[in-house]
């Protein structure tokens, strides 16, 4: 197996800082305080890699865009392309048109850009790390050719279904996949996408390993929350006024508990809730924290199609949140009908195993269903 491994490495950047994206924000990322999340995602994979499938053959682009987090995972990689002409940039500043460079590279479609060492022969995977916008770009590059993509999911947004479930499983997929299918590639503008609008728009169509452990398309399910809604906000009504703190996820489904708690929710973001009023709304990581009291709630609902409670769409609702919080998870009966389990991917192993199990969900004014986290 030769793999080529591209890594963006501002992917995820503004999430927990409440910016829901990191394209034309990355500046006002750092400057919130964001923290890097792509290496630490692309060294869970090489260290699965590593693990499953030892003999693998890497090709690299230049630093920052994956060499040394590739050696420090394990690989002695080859370096088939610089596409900063040895003249690294700071990794705020790569571009898209850094990554199509380096895919080109990899796909053996630049030759300009190919090492002799690898003779230019296209790799057989590649291996990217980023979100949606990152999957449009890679997909771009690879059009007119058979090289197949596969993500390891890194970003705020992840709708594509051309992404394994979890950094581990992306490895798992890489070592073991036989077959490929053509898969949509989606993105949404960001801008919009803030401003409480979500219209995934196709970017293209690639090849992608066939593999249980890839994520469907995010979808929308149908069906009425109403009724949802009345019991869980007469709930947080009574808790709330003993003082309990509500951290309330993104989406329609909290979207329309936050209605009946009758103040206006933030588009997409995360508010918190206690004694009968918002104490932040749109909060960042930092803010949450510094809001939480000595008894807290979160309230989430998973993602319709892709059955993720945590790590797609709601980053501020950190490991660091998530640990100082009681869970309560919500969802209309169509919803769950589309996925065969709930997810979390939180950035913090040891939690996706303490979080993985039986959890009783809300589904309606009273009844609950019982799910599994895997």
């Amino acid at each position: 197996m030769h793999v080529g491994i591209a890594v963006n490495p501002v992917a995820g950047m503004g999430g927990r800082v409440g910016l829901k994206g990191t394209d034309g924000k990355v500046a006002e990322a750092v400057g919130r305080g964001a923290e890097p999340r792509a290496p630490d995602r692309a060294k869970r994979t090489l260290d699965r890699l590593a693990a499953v499938a030892p003999e693998t053959t890497v090709s690299v682009a230049a630093d920052p865009m994956g060499e040394s987090v590739v050696r420090e995972g394990g690989f002695d990689p080859v370096r088939v392309v610089d596409p900063f002409d040895g003249d690294p940039p700071e990794p705020t500043e790569t571009t898209a048109a850094h990554t199509a460079a380096v895919v080109r590279a990899f796909a053996g479609t630049d030759d300009a850009d190919a090492s002799s060492e690898t003779g230019g022969d296209p790799v057989d995977l590649v291996l990217f790390v980023g979100g949606d916008g990152t999957a449009a770009d890679v997909a771009e590059a690879l059009e007119g050719t058979d090289v197949p993509m596969l993500g390891v999911p890194a970003g705020v947004k992840v709708y594509s279904s051309v992404f394994a479930v979890s950094p581990e499983d992306a490895a798992e997929v890489a070592a073991s996949f036989s077959r490929t299918e053509r898969r949509e590639v989606m993105d949404i503008d960001e801008d919009a996408y803030r401003e409480g609008e979500v219209n995934p728009t196709l970017r293209g169509v690639a090849h992608v390993p066939v593999a249980d452990d890839l994520q469907s398309s995010k979808q929308t399910a149908s069906g009425t929350v109403e009724s949802l809604a009345e019991g869980v906000a007469a709930d947080v009504r009574e808790r709330g006024g003993d003082g309990v703190t509500f951290v309330l996820g993104p989406g329609s489904t909290v979207g329309a508990i936050k209605d009946e708690l009758s103040f206006e929710p933030s588009p997409i973001g995360v508010d918190v809730w206690r004694d009968g009023e918002v104490v932040v709304r749109d909060a960042t990581e930092a803010q949450i924290l510094d809001a939480l009291g000595e008894e807290n709630v979160i309230v989430v609902s998973p993602i319709g199609g892709q059955g993720f409670v945590f790590g797609r769409g709601n980053p501020q609702i950190s490991p660091a949140v998530i640990r100082r919080c009681d869970l309560r998870i919500v969802a209309s009966r169509a919803k769950l009908d589309d996925v065969r389990a709930l997810r979390v991917d939180t950035d913090d192993p040891e939690l996706d195993a303490e979080l993985a199990g039986w959890v009783r969900v809300r589904v309606g004014k009273f009844e609950t269903r019982m799910m599994k986290i895997v």
